[in-house]
Order: structure tokens, then sequence, then C-alpha cells
């Protein structure tokens, strides 16, 4: 295998917490690519480089995978090694990658991933069964990313996948208040030293994070751990006993906000994250507005290679779909498409349903940033 050429390093988010960068999403300049790892998704939706790297505390793969119609996998925590990465919360951090497609991923991950397993990604392999986390969790989607979530699972029963509803995190508000008073403690704790000389250097946004994680005690932090831990066991279970493979969720709540003082909401990825689960998010058609919405894959712990595995028959799926929609609106016509039904751009499909935008929430945990133009 010949050797990567390295192109250059991509814009983050400051420490990768919330505050961006200026890079733009490549399909609408006028929104956010996402965050933290908004360069790396934007290189490789703009063609500027074949594959990229990134990490995840929460939500920083994943959601800018789907905001910018590119796939982007974040292994289990720990598979790979985060050995120089200056930390934002420890117990979550995961390096991943950005590719066009699943096998780009694949490849990548094949040299990443520490105990690689490579029978368990030769050839197609049984159909997952899927599972959908009903509840409050999937509530947190708009219409738009709902009513597409709803297209790709009909999809994939009519494909001859076996999708079963499971209800799961009734108790998802306290999971996000454990997930976020691990996360800040654990940001104030990594910046201490360097907050405290050079503290007016830092963003708002970063600072707010800071000194709220500071307000955070050793006694509340150690009730979360546990907590935590109570959570990652009861979704295993769960999981075991719906029989489901993967669970497969909305990538994001919607598709990229409008405007770069946000980089959308992480909420979506927020339990996954904080179980430490491989996720991988593929690009799955379109919003009303044009913009690409990501469909999302979880596998259980340790279960790397199998969902990477499970994922390219589904990306087989979505993509066939994509080019079936992109048949039909070329036949309509230019500037008479079909209705309801946008042109396609990296695998993107459908232009329906309808809704909010979904970008009012903490990134990998705080408010919102500002910036303009698109570099990775």
């Amino acid at each position: 295998m010949p050797p990567a050429q390295i192109a250059g390093k991509t814009v983050t988010a400051e420490f990768a917490v919330t505050a961006p960068g200026p890079t733009r999403n490549p399909h609408n300049p006028a929104h956010t690519p996402g965050g933290s790892s908004s360069g790396s998704a934007a290189a490789v939706a703009a063609g500027m480089v074949p594959l990229a790297i990134g990490t995840q505390t929460v939500g920083s793969m994943i959601r800018p995978a789907a905001y910018c119609g590119v796939v982007g996998f974040k292994p289990g925590y720990g598979r790979i090694p985060v050995d120089g990465v200056i930390p934002n919360a420890a117990s979550f951090d995961t390096l991943g990658c950005y590719a066009t497609d699943v096998a780009g991923v694949a490849l990548a991950a094949s040299v990443l991933v520490d105990g690689w397993r490579p029978e368990a990604v030769v050839g197609p392999g049984p159909r997952p069964v899927l599972g959908v986390p009903a509840g409050p969790y999937l509530e947190r989607a708009d219409d738009a990313a709902l009513r597409a979530f709803e297209e790709q699972q009909e999809l994939l029963r009519s494909a001859g996948y076996t999708v079963h509803e499971v209800p799961v995190m009734d108790d998802f508000e306290q999971i996000v208040e454990q997930l976020f008073t691990m996360n800040r403690y654990e940001v104030a704790r990594a910046h201490r030293d360097w907050f405290a000389r050079f503290g007016d250097r830092y963003r708002r946004q970063t600072t707010a994070a800071i000194q709220e994680g500071r307000m955070i005690g050793d006694a509340a932090y150690e009730a979360a751990r546990i907590r935590r831990h109570a959570f990652r066991a009861r979704l295993a279970a769960d999981r075991a006993a719906a029989g489901v493979d993967l669970w497969i969720a909305p990538s994001a709540t919607g598709p990229a906000p409008a405007g770069l003082t946000t980089t959308g909401t992480s909420i979506m990825c927020l339990p996954w994250s904080n179980a430490g689960l491989p996720a991988l998010s593929l690009p799955a058609g379109r919003a009303p507005n044009g913009l690409p919405l990501g469909l999302q894959l979880i596998g259980g712990s340790g279960t790397d290679e199998e969902l990477l595995q499970g994922a390219t028959g589904i990306e087989h799926v979505l993509n066939g779909e994509a080019r079936k929609r992109d048949v039909l609106n070329r036949g309509a016509g230019d500037g008479d498409a079909v209705a309801g039904e946008g042109a396609r751009v990296d695998g993107g499909a459908r232009n329906d349903g309808g809704g909010r935008n979904g970008g009012d929430r903490r990134d990998d945990g705080g408010p919102a940033p500002d910036g303009p133009a698109l570099r990775a």
C-alpha cells in the first residue's frame, strides 16, 4: 500500500469545543459545515481530498458528515490511539475519519484502528437487524429529518432488512445532563493551566464551557460517571433483548443550520458517544432546502468491523434510491423537476418534507459561534 500524502491541516472549532472556524458548507456557503471537525468534512465534500481525519467528543464527526453529505466514521472509544491530541473531554474523545464512501473509511480504519479484524469485513455477510430507538431521543429530530428517516426505514424494509422499533432512553434529559456534567468538568481540568495563563485569549464559547466546568465539583462528576456506567449497561441490555445488530437514527436534527454563528446541535449523537459505541453517518437524501441529510448507524461495543460491513449494504440501498431519483429529476427536464424532489449531489437523494432547522443546542458541549469563507 503506498504511503498517504498529507495535503494540509484542516480547521476545527477552537479546542474542539464550539467556537467555529471560518469554514463554510460546500453545498451552500451561507450554512455551517458543523463542528468541531468542520474543515475535514468540508474538505472531503468539496473534493479537496479523498480522506480526512477528525475527532468526536459528542457529535463532531457524525454531524459534519451529515451536514456536508459525506461518510463519517467514529470508531468505538479507544479503538484508535489519541496520543498527541489535545483533550476536550478525555472520557469521550475519539479519533475518526471522513471519505466519500464506506470503502474509503474502511480502508483507513484497517490501518488506524487497533486490533483490526480484517476477516470480519470480508464479503457481504448477513443483513444486520436494525433497531429504531423510539422515544424522547428520536423526538429531538426536526420534521424534515423524521420524514426522511421514515422513508429510509421503508426503503430498507423493502430491500429485505428487518427493522424493529425499540422504546429506549425514556430518561433522555437525565442522560444529556449526565454527559455534559462529565464533559464540562473534564474540559475545565484539561485547560486549567493554560486558561490560568491565557484566559483572555480564549473565545467566549470556550471560556463559557471552561467556567461552567469549574463550577462542577468532584462529587457531582463521580456521580455522573456512575450514572454513565449504568446507562451503558442498560443500553447494551436493550439492544440484546431486542435482537438488534445496528441502531439507526438521523445523524443530526436536520440539515445544516443557516449562518456561521452556530455549528448545530450534537444531540442525535450524544447517547452513542456517551456509551462509547462505534457510529457512522451515510449521506441519505436532502431536506427541502436542498442540503444533505444523513442516516446514522450505531454498532455494539467492539463491533466496529461489523458496523462497516453492515454499512456497505445499507449504502448500496441508499445509493440505488439516489440514482433512481436522479434519473427521475433529469427526466422531468431542466427547471421542471418532479415536485418535491431535488437533484443529487454526492449520493444525496430527496428534497421533500419540511421542518425547522435543528441548530439551537450545544455542539460538543456549549453555546454557538461566529466566522466566514470556505476553508478546510
